[in-house]
């Protein structure tokens, strides 16, 4: 199987393509502010929706999505907030996560959640 780097972007590739199946438009890839990366941002129906992408091989130590724990929920909501700011943007956000689990015959699951955190004001 791929490295680690590899699998995150096939992982990627693979959310971006479902997306754009789903009829969003992807505004941003890979956008950083400060120490956070939002792997993708897609705006559908006057929604930017944030999407994190977490990819991995077994689901031994967790689902995929069970990795966006509230420190990265923090650090995606801070650099949303950069990027609704510089977009000037006055609608509705919302944070997805796009969970791809891959078993050993290279076969996917791809698990979209919608609206899959709010991160708390701190």
């Amino acid at each position: 199987m791929a490295t680690h780097l590899d699998l995150g972007r096939i992982g990627e590739a693979l959310a971006k393509t479902h997306l754009e199946n789903a009829g969003y438009e992807i505004l941003d890839e890979n956008w950083t502010h400060g120490k956070a990366e939002i792997d993708l941002i897609a705006y559908k129906d006057k929604v930017i929706i944030f999407t994190e992408v977490k990819t991995r091989t077994g689901n031994a130590f967790g689902e995929p999505e069970d990795f966006v724990d509230a420190r990265k929920q923090k650090l995606l909501a801070d650099a949303a907030d950069e990027y609704i700011y510089l977009m000037n943007h006055q609608g509705e956000v919302r944070f997805d996560i796009i969970a791809i689990l891959f078993d050993r015959d290279k076969n996917y699951i791809i698990n979209h959640i919608e609206d899959a955190f709010w991160p708390s004001a701190t």
